[in-house]
């Protein structure tokens, strides 16, 4: 499973903010799934100007969040900027009793959430072709559950640990091309 490096536990209202952004929650993406970038390249990738890219990518290294990557640079004027850890988690629970910082962990959940239904949106808008090879295997999934504080900890604890057994495994080399896939998921208490 997931060493300590690999998971943060953000507990930081300043942390946060600097993630509790779009364009810089794109970034983290981008960087988780394709790996070390150059400002450029992620420029590229974002459909963004280089000097915003640039601008955003120091406020996530001020934060801790990115790093320097100067092994992967082929001259002196070449950045390269790495994670520092490839999962983030936050509970809102660590901001209580400073309103500020209780605003902020509302908006970076609000964002996150925002940034989930959007991949969602995007999939159904996606036009045939795109959608075709995956047609028959996304999915979509809710059940309404009876639980108590504990059993929804436990399947919470589970969800962790069956993502993290798909995104840790060691990729077969069998030649098949495998495309980046979101999965995420929410259980919180609610009525019909």
């Amino acid at each position: 499973m997931a060493t300590e490096r690999e998971v943060r536990q953000v507990t930081d209202a300043k942390v946060l903010a600097a993630m509790a952004h779009p364009l810089r929650w794109r970034l983290i993406d981008v960087l988780k799934v394709d790996g070390p970038s150059t400002a450029s390249a992620l420029a590229e990738r974002t459909d963004q100007r280089v000097a915003n890219v640039s601008h955003h990518v120091r406020v996530l290294a001020d934060a801790g969040l990115v790093e320097e990557a100067p092994e992967l640079a082929r001259d002196r004027r070449e950045r390269w900027w790495r994670l520092v850890s490839p999962s983030l988690r936050w509970s809102p629970e660590d901001f209580t009793g400073d309103p500020a910082a209780e605003a902020v962990a509302q908006a970076a959940q609000s964002l996150s959430l925002d940034r989930h239904a959007g991949h969602a949106r995007t999939w159904f808008a996606a036009g045939d072709e795109e959608r075709e090879p995956w047609r028959e295997v996304s999915f979509s999934t809710d059940k309404w559950l009876h639980l108590t504080p504990g059993e929804l900890a436990e399947l919470n604890r589970q969800v962790i640990d069956l993502f993290a057994a798909w995104s840790e495994r060691e990729l077969p080399d069998d030649g098949q091309q495998r495309e980046p896939v979101l999965a995420f998921a929410y259980g919180i208490p609610a009525r019909p």
